[in-house]
């Protein structure tokens, strides 16, 4: 009887260690996705389609994490180029405190909104009156209509690729005068991609720049030479195919730098995507 209480106890022990073996080989079932509400995680980005009477469109890049908006960054692009607001507000370069008598400076405002964003999860909480102000928020003092505005698109539009340029201002300007005139081009880059561009020109003699000269119509293109448009609206449709296709090697010129593939440009262009190469190698 004891050898057979032995033997059983022994089967028991080589049973329970079999399906230990057993089970422990099976594969590990690997977690299942994250099931979350809220967003889609990733980067989201909207800007307004035209320029304020300011001289300014507002921009927003948020961000995303497990549904919910971690970043926001609020700011606006310039129609001559150059620093974003945000950017110019914190150089200084802005100053509606010294200028405007603002309680504070403009990207401090931002600030608290873009904050007040991230601490609610709901824009509709961002409420604003029919002239675009808000009690909301405590301290700010400017519109925030188009921020709320913005990220809502953004935020239906979906996450969005980054661009393949440095976020940043940049200018640069020829070697020399030529006709009387040096060229400059001054570029904006926001969330990668080149979002506005100015070109002009710098007098050799006189006050105006080359665009203002046109658009006060002392420079006269259409009078005295019989073009089709004066430069300065032929300089700003060259602008917008650089915005169109973000690439300053994509138009191809002719020896004289004259070009077929930008409709109604009948002046040198082959200055201005030079510059824009110069510009852009430090935004690589």
């Amino acid at each position: 009887m004891m050898i057979n209480k032995r033997f059983l106890l022994v089967m028991l022990l080589v049973l329970s260690l079999a399906l230990v073996t057993a089970c422990s080989s099976e594969p590990a079932q690997a977690p299942g996705p994250e099931v979350q509400d809220g967003y889609t995680d990733g980067m989201y980005y909207a800007q307004d389609d035209e320029y304020a009477s300011s001289g300014w469109k507002s921009a927003v890049i948020l961000k995303v994490e497990k549904g919910a908006v971690v970043e926001a960054n609020w700011t606006a692009i310039s129609k001559d180029g150059g620093l974003d607001k945000k950017t110019a507000s914190i150089n200084g370069d802005y100053g509606m405190v010294a200028k405007g008598g603002a309680q504070a400076e403009w990207h401090e405002q931002a600030g608290l909104v873009e904050d007040y964003l991230i601490e609610t999860q709901d824009l509709e909480a961002l409420t604003y009156d029919a002239e675009g102000y808000t009690d909301a928020v405590s301290g700010v003092s400017i519109h925030v209509n188009d921020f709320v505005l913005l990220a809502q698109k953004a935020l239906e539009a979906g996450p969005q690729a980054r661009g393949p340029y440095i976020d940043g201002g940049y200018y640069t300007e020829g070697d020399a005068f030529n006709n009387g005139w040096k060229e400059t081009v001054k570029l904006t880059v926001l969330y990668g991609n080149i979002v506005s561009a100015n070109w002009n020109a710098l007098p050799e003699e006189g006050d105006l720049d080359k665009k203002t000269a046109s658009m006060e119509g002392e420079y006269g293109m259409v009078a005295k030479g019989g073009a089709q448009a004066e430069w300065h609206e032929q300089a700003m449709a060259v602008e917008a195919r650089l915005i169109e296709s973000q690439d300053p090697k994509s138009v191809e010129t002719d020896s004289d730098g004259y070009t077929d593939a930008i409709a109604g440009v009948s002046i040198h262009v082959n200055g201005f995507f030079e510059l824009v190469q110069k510009a852009l190698q430090d935004a690589k």
